[in-house]
């Protein structure tokens, strides 16, 4: 007989002392077209916020090249002053140089990313910021180590609570940690794609958090196979896929913080009730075995 799975926890903690709900919110398509430019429903996008905030979600995420910068300041004149229990983590190290994505580079110059520090603090209307994540481990204008430390003396200023990581290998990530401590890691995570499972298991062996990006998106050769069997037990429950997709998440891993995002409060509220969805056993192995996960990688 099948029994049913509990999410492992209802909370997580960040670096030890941030305690925030396991489902965040991803602001990043409160942007332009392709993360270019200001939301064009600039009043809407308000509004969206702080209905996310009300509804109780306390993890908010975004990063210095969303829009580029106009997302950080949309956060900032929604939310401003913030909630005491309201975390947001933001990024640096990404440039973009226009419209097309192919103008997005990474740079870890560490004046630069000093000023990217210094610029989103500003932006956030903020003295400190929670989590401070290092967008990007592929620039090669500076040795890695050097733009880790960066943060770490940002951290030992007191500007940055806690240090996280974003498209870094396993190899990055533990050469950071051999640094200062790290409190976060996000890599592409989801039914179709397991491409960052190795992060996922280095961040379990760490008890660190590991944010998934991309976490509802059903893509690739096998998509409509997927979608079909996500939809049968979306049907079996009276939820959509994306819902089923939020909820094995939360089953799979305790290390585990989504950050869905989205544009319209139906489905911010969709999004959210995926957290009281509960899977069984079953569901999540057969969910689990849709994709074979990816071999570490260094």
């Amino acid at each position: 007989m099948s029994t049913t799975t509990e999410p492992t926890t209802e909370t997580i903690t960040i670096g030890g002392e941030l305690t925030v709900g396991r489902m965040g919110f991803g602001a990043m398509r409160l942007t332009g077209d392709q993360v270019w430019g200001e939301y064009p429903d600039h009043d809407g996008g308000i509004a969206l916020l702080r209905q996310v905030v009300d509804s109780g979600v306390t993890f908010i995420d975004t990063a210095d090249v969303y829009g580029p910068h106009s997302n950080e300041l949309l956060i900032r004149e929604a939310l401003h002053p913030y909630p005491d229990d309201l975390v947001i983590a933001t990024k640096g190290g990404f440039v973009r140089g226009g419209y097309p994505y192919d103008t997005l580079g990474a740079v870890g110059n560490p004046n630069y990313l000093r000023q990217c520090v210094h610029m989103s603090l500003r932006r956030l209307g903020l003295d400190r910021i929670d989590l401070y994540y290092l967008h990007s481990g592929r620039a090669t204008d500076a040795p890695f180590e050097d733009q880790v430390s960066v943060l770490a003396e940002f951290k030992e200023q007191g500007l940055i609570r806690h240090i996280g990581l974003s498209n870094v290998t396993v190899d990055q990530f533990e050469a950071a940690r051999r640094i200062v401590d790290i409190a976060a890691i996000t890599a592409e995570y989801n039914l179709a794609s397991r491409a960052g499972a190795a992060q996922l298991a280095a961040a379990e062996r760490a008890d660190v958090v590991f944010s998934p990006w991309g976490p509802t998106r059903i893509d690739g050769p096998d998509a409509g196979h997927i979608r079909d069997e996500v939809q049968a037990i979306a049907q079996c429950h009276g939820v959509t896929r994306q819902q089923v997709a939020l909820a094995w998440h939360l089953h799979q891993s305790p290390n585990s913080l989504p950050i869905p995002g989205t544009t319209t409060p139906g489905h911010f509220a969709e999004n959210m009730a995926a957290a009281k969805l509960r899977l069984s056993d079953d569901e999540v192995q057969r969910l689990t075995e849709l994709t074979s996960e990816v071999q570490p990688n260094s």
